[in-house]
């Protein structure tokens, strides 16, 4: 018989397992979202010293290459899970033959996303209201730029195949090069080639086109090594395109909220809307931290599921809300000790920084529950649960829209607005941790 003081020990190896497994993901993960960022940084630091209508032009182009990239992020989940299935299964051959499929998926929406913004690009920088004078500059970088973008989408499909795979160390030294080859093709084609603006939009094309090359590089050898076709296959294709469409569903619902919330704000004042944007620039950096784990959640819960291990991916799942809960707590009492040191970083405008504090410090609160959020949502991502994702996230919007619209009406301010930002994390929270409790998720097998 085994002795009770034993009796721990499996639970505390099962633990250790995770955690090891978690790490290993997570952190190159994190390094890797970190790095995306960066790419902008980048131009704006060089562009920045072309002049202020430059950079403004600079500033309205990328927010609508951004917007466009982001919309496509399911190419990255959706792959990510269908690969993971497929691994966990044994079938390396057809993972990497259904992350073909996504590449390809991401190359043919890349072409129509080209031939859109091409024609359309003046009226789309108008719309975002650029002045006279930043105009021309804005259109030249959109239109360079837009050439990039089926690289980007494949950047990002290539993306889920290794993470799908259980690799995360290899889109982070992508993303560490490319970072590094913008920044240099950047200064070079500005300066050095004075072409000013165009230089940079044409750095950064040559830079994701690289990170396209290095990702291919990569995926096509493992597909060579186990026999997978490189052909595009129309049913994979489809298939790839349904799994993702709730997932796109998801995507504009939330980034829907987003934009509510930065409108609202901008009724509110400019001391409000300027303490908005530092406090977004927080809240974004803050979600790459707690998305790293989701990232790794995606990989774990898709391999255990194709594994047909249920149990593994239940106790996976229960460990990574823990992790989340954990990271939420630290983060949150990092952000509430040094919100008075955060402030001044970013303004010197004693109206801001008052404005500021009170709604840093439900951010603060709300970390424990962004923790479990972004945790339960990569759960249900790896899963395949996209269409019980995409509907929560509409619900959540149809609950945030009104209340965010309100605060205006009664007289708030931002730290009512960040009051419906918590309320919308908190509905996340609850109808995540519902479906996760209802185990309607555990779908196992090499397909959902």
């Amino acid at each position: 018989m085994v002795p009770m003081t034993q009796a721990p020990a499996a639970p505390k190896a099962a633990r250790r397992r995770h955690d090891r497994e978690i790490v290993a993901l997570a952190v190159p993960a994190f390094g890797a979202l970190v790095a995306e960022p960066l790419f902008v940084m980048a131009d704006s630091a060089i562009v920045g010293h072309l002049g202020t209508a430059q950079l403004a032009g600079l500033g309205i182009a990328s927010a609508l290459l951004v917007t466009a990239v982001s919309v496509f992020v399911f190419l990255a989940y959706a792959t990510t899970a269908a690969v993971a299935r497929r691994v966990g299964a044994g079938d390396l051959r057809a993972a990497i033959r259904q992350g073909m499929d996504g590449i390809w998926l991401a190359l043919l929406l890349g072409t129509v996303v080209i031939v859109t913004v091409l024609p359309t690009a003046p009226a789309l920088v108008e719309l975002f209201g650029a002045s006279p004078t930043a105009a021309p500059y804005a259109t030249t970088y959109l239109r360079i730029s837009s050439l990039g973008i089926p690289a980007m989408l494949i950047v990002l499909a290539s993306t889920g195949v290794l993470r799908g795979l259980q690799d995360t160390r290899t889109p982070l030294y992508v993303a560490v090069a490319g970072f590094v080859a913008n920044a240099a093709l950047n200064a070079g084609l500005v300066y050095g080639a004075g072409l000013g603006i165009a230089g940079s939009a044409w750095g950064t094309v040559i830079a994701q086109f690289g990170m396209a090359a290095a990702y291919l590089f990569v995926v096509v050898r493992g597909a060579r090594q186990h026999g997978a076709s490189l052909r595009p296959d129309a049913a994979g294709i489809r298939a790839g395109a349904q799994a993702g469409a709730p997932l796109l569903v998801r995507t504009l619902s939330l980034r829907a909220i987003l934009m509510i919330a930065t409108a609202v704000a901008a009724r509110l004042g400019d001391a409000d809307i300027a303490a908005h944007q530092i406090i977004m620039s927080l809240w974004s950096l803050l979600a790459f931290a707690l998305d790293a784990i989701a990232i790794a959640g995606q990989a774990i819960i898709g391999r255990y599921l194709g594994a047909n291990d249920a149990q593994g991916a239940r106790e996976a799942c229960r460990r990574m809300v823990q992790w989340g809960i954990a990271s939420g707590v630290v983060l949150g009492l990092l952000v509430f000790v040094a919100r008075p040191l955060f402030l001044p970083l970013f303004t010197s405008d004693p109206a801001v920084q008052d404005t500021a504090l009170p709604a840093l410090v439900l951010v603060a609160v709300s970390q424990p529950i962004s923790g479990i959020v972004f945790v339960l949502d990569g759960v249900l991502m790896g899963a395949g649960d996209g269409s019980y994702l995409a509907w929560a996230m509409l619900l959540t919007l149809a609950v945030f829209a009104p209340a965010a619209l309100l605060v205006p009406a009664f007289g708030g301010g931002l730290t009512a607005l960040w009051a419906a930002m918590t309320l919308m994390m908190a509905l996340r929270m609850l109808t995540l941790w519902l479906r996760s409790r209802s185990g309607r998720w555990i779908v196992t097998g090499a397909t959902r």
